[in-house]
This record gives structure tokens, C-alpha cells and sequence, in this order.
């Protein structure tokens, strides 16, 4: 009698130890992967017109508004709070696709052949600062069709001296097709394709470098004659409407 007993207490010991040990993987493990969101515009049907400049440009890495500089798909509630999408992220921090993709759309114009991310140690004579300012899905209304809304500003600056030679902002917003993840990244993917447009058309109007003028014996500009050709007027700086 003691005997079975004895190894039945041992069955039920070890029957909740089993019983434990599955519950522990699902509430102390590692949550479940998420779902991987790529934002990655194409240019190539994007040609722009334009004569090719012969300077060089270095494409900084962006600064980030809070709570953006991360690797989750924002949102905004219609109360203004910032959320992220459950079980889905990008592959990368938002910065980091930000900054390739303006590369992409500089090189896919074919009207610059010397251009690179700051990381690569390119010789430039510009630098070009990025501020994404807004990059999310934005709800008037609880499950609602969000509006995917990019907001970027950038600054055209020397590269010897910092001086700042103009400075561009672009909005583009785009209704998502549904109120999900997948539709919401795409039409995140559309604005950014038609911002960094603005910016690679805003950028290679810039002019000739100060340092080569004066390597090929003409008078450099002043800064501020500089300047006044790269700020754009006020209707090219206003916001598209939202």
C-alpha cells in the first residue's frame, strides 16, 4: 500500500513539473517572432531630367523625432499617443532604411556618380543632414483606414566649415488601402518613395562647390549668395497638405 502510494505522489510530482516547465516557455521565454515589414521604394521608373553634377555628396545619418529611432512600425492614435503595431517590425531601425533609400533614389537619378552614406568615408564637398520628423500611420478614428504620413527635412551643408547652404522639407501622406500592417507599410513605402524624390530633386540643384570654383581658378561665392540661390521659396517649402 505504501508502495503505490508512494509512486503515485511521484507521478504527480512529475506531472507538474511538466505541466510547469510548458507553462514557463510561454509566459518566460522569449515572445513569438514577429512578422518582418520591409520599406524599400523602387526608383527605377522614377528618371529624372536634369544635367549630372560633378560634386560629391555624403548622406549623414538621420536624426529621429522620439520614439521613431527604433525597429517597430509606429502609430498615432486618434487621441495623439504613440503606439506600435503588435508582431511586426521592420528588419532594421527605421534610420538605417531611411538613409539607404535616399541613396538609392540619388543613384537611380543618374545625375550624381559620386554619392555614399557618411559611413562609407567618402571625400565629399557636401553633406547632406536628415531630420525624419514624423514616419507613421496616423488614425482620425479608432480602427479606422490610417493615413501613412513621412515627414523628412534636410540640410544641405559644406563639408569644410558646416556652413549650411539650404535647407528642405517635404510631407508626403498616403491612405493606407486597409487598416492593417501590410497595407500600412506599403503605403508607408509610397510616401518615403515620393519624399526622397523631392529631396534628390531639391539637393542637385545645389551649386558648384566654393572649393572647386576655386581649383578651377573661379571667384568662390560668398556664403551668403550661397545661400540665398539654395533656399527654396516659400510655396516650395510649405508642407503638402495633410
Amino acid at each position: 500500500m505504501e508502495k503505490g502510494m508512494a509512486r503515485r505522489r511521484l507521478l504527480l510530482i512529475g506531472g507538474a513539473s511538466l505541466g510547469l516547465s510548458a507553462c514557463g516557455e510561454g509566459l518566460f521565454g522569449p515572445p513569438p517572432a514577429g512578422t518582418l515589414y520591409r520599406i524599400a521604394p523602387d526608383f527605377a521608373s522614377a528618371p529624372q531630367a536634369g544635367a549630372k553634377v560633378g560634386w560629391a555628396l555624403a548622406i549623414l545619418r538621420p536624426n529621429m523625432a522620439a520614439g521613431l529611432d527604433v525597429d517597430r512600425i509606429a502609430l498615432i492614435q486618434p487621441d495623439g499617443t504613440l503606439d506600435y503595431y503588435a508582431k511586426a517590425n521592420f528588419p532594421d531601425r527605421l534610420g538605417v532604411m531611411v538613409q539607404q533609400s535616399i541613396l538609392n533614389g540619388f543613384e537611380a537619378s543618374g545625375r550624381i556618380d559620386a554619392v555614399a552614406l557618411e559611413q562609407d568615408a567618402l571625400h565629399a564637398e557636401y553633406n547632406l543632414d536628415i531630420e525624419i520628423k514624423d514616419f507613421a500611420a496616423h488614425y482620425s478614428e479608432p480602427d479606422g483606414i490610417p493615413a501613412a504620413r513621412v515627414s523628412i527635412t534636410v540640410k544641405l551643408t559644406t563639408t569644410h566649415g558646416r556652413a549650411i547652404v539650404g535647407s528642405f522639407s517635404t510631407t508626403k501622406t498616403v491612405t493606407a488601402s486597409l487598416n492593417n500592417t501590410t497595407a500600412v507599410t506599403q503605403a508607408l513605402q509610397q510616401a518615403l518613395g515620393q519624399a526622397v524624390l523631392d529631396i534628390v530633386n531639391w539637393t542637385l540643384t545645389a551649386p558648384v562647390p566654393s572649393t572647386q570654383q576655386a581649383a578651377n581658378g573661379s571667384t568662390a561665392k560668398p556664403a551668403e549668395e550661397l545661400l540665398h540661390e539654395m533656399t527654396p521659396s516659400a510655396s516650395a517649402q510649405k508642407n503638402i497638405p495633410q
